[in-house]
């Protein structure tokens, strides 16, 4: 029985040492944690992090747990780092944060840009440039390691970047354009060889 209460008492939010707090009390002091993981990851060149990673991070440095399932409350605690890097003056460390399966930022991206004032990026691959020129910012603004001394270079987190390539090599190569008088295909002058 005393096991069905513990599980009862841990439902929802909770410090480890004991005591409950509310949902808006743990994402408060999850952002604030979250964010110097972020800076952490940011000073390592093409450093990334996964969502649940970051949840696992915030949970264990702050000693606040809870039971509730990932997606319900990281965007709350992401938008959160989102406004402080704002106000601080960073660029936007929630590009650090990616989605273990395919590696892309998410839906979620779309406050980045709110609050930057940009426009939305409703295509998904322009969301992960955009994305990618951030984390590219983040890495020379927090003087990532191994930083090369050119400035780097934007990436694709690397599961995207495999799935990218592979994609492209799927793809038929682009057929050229057909002869308007004998339709046999153009040469690459664009001069058909048989019509002149």
């Amino acid at each position: 029985m005393a096991g069905a209460e513990n599980a009862v008492e841990q439902r929802g939010y909770w410090q480890e040492s004991g005591g409950r707090v509310s949902a808006e009390e743990a994402w408060n002091i999850w952002a604030r944690h979250g964010y110097d993981i972020l800076v952490a990851v940011a000073q390592s060149y093409h450093g990334l992090i996964t969502y649940k990673e970051l949840g696992e991070q915030v949970q264990a440095s702050s000693g606040i747990r809870t039971s509730a399932l990932l997606h319900n409350w990281i965007g709350s605690v992401l938008g959160r780092i989102v406004r402080e890097a704002h106000r601080r003056g960073d660029p936007p460390l929630t590009a650090l944060v990616v989605h273990t399966d395919d590696g892309k930022v998410g839906a979620g991206y779309k406050e980045v840009l709110e609050v930057a004032g940009e426009p939305p990026v409703e295509d998904e691959m322009e969301r992960e440039i955009h994305a990618a020129n951030a984390r590219l910012t983040c890495y020379r603004h927090f003087d990532a390691v191994g930083l090369p001394p050119d400035g780097g270079r934007l990436a694709l987190a690397p599961r995207l970047e495999v799935a990218v390539a592979r994609q492209r090599a799927r793809a038929p190569e682009p057929r050229r354009p057909l002869c308007p008088t004998c339709h046999l295909q153009l040469p690459t002058t664009g001069t058909c060889d048989t019509c002149g």
